[in-house]
């Protein structure tokens, strides 16, 4: 561009010419400043931000805490709360020390058919007879009624295996198969 000369007349007064200056001269100097500082403002930029982000975040927080002084119904409700877990705690204690009585009158009467069967026993080896013939002779109702319908008389006998039952070909019943063995070193020492 070139330079263009104005002159202001003024009640004719003229004054100093005035100039075109070229703004490329500032953009340059914003260019050069940013290429060679470019990182430093970027990096100060972004601490600014995480600085208002920090104590944004304390001053809300502060405001909530002072916010909520413990008040009356706070500690009514505070009160309420403990009030109920207490009797949930009671209430499952109870159930716990049920559940351990019954327990106990389980394991008393386990040793009382022990000793009963202790006495039995003893009392057959004074007669004479032997300790696993007692013990076979007085089933309960529950083992009795059990082992007679286990024990049911089979008259057609079943072969162990098929006729056709060969182990080296892995044909047959059953699902075993031979492989090879492992790879590697022995673990033995």
């Amino acid at each position: 561009m070139e330079d263009v000369e104005i002159t202001d007349v003024h009640d004719g007064v003229e004054t100093a010419p005035l100039t075109n200056q070229d703004l490329s001269s500032v953009s340059l100097t914003v260019g050069e400043l940013l290429s060679q500082y470019g990182w430093y403002l970027l990096a100060v930029t972004a601490l600014l931000y995480l600085l208002i982000q920090h104590l944004s975040k304390r001053r809300s927080s502060q405001s909530s805490s002072s916010s909520t002084q413990p008040s009356l119904q706070d500690a009514a409700l505070v009160a309420r709360r403990q009030e109920a877990m207490e009797a949930a705690r009671m209430k499952m204690q109870q159930e716990l020390d049920a559940k351990a009585e019954i327990f106990r009158e389980k394991q008393r009467q386990q040793e009382e058919q022990k000793r009963r069967q202790k006495i039995e026993i003893w009392e057959s080896m004074q007669q004479g007879k032997s300790y696993k013939a007692t013990t076979r002779s007085s089933p309960t109702a529950e083992e009795a009624s059990s082992s007679t319908t286990a024990l049911k008389p089979k008259s057609d006998k079943k072969p162990l295996r098929s006729a056709d039952y060969n182990p080296l070909t892995g044909q047959g019943g059953s699902s075993c198969s031979w492989r090879p063995g492992r790879r590697g070193p022995s673990s033995g020492g």
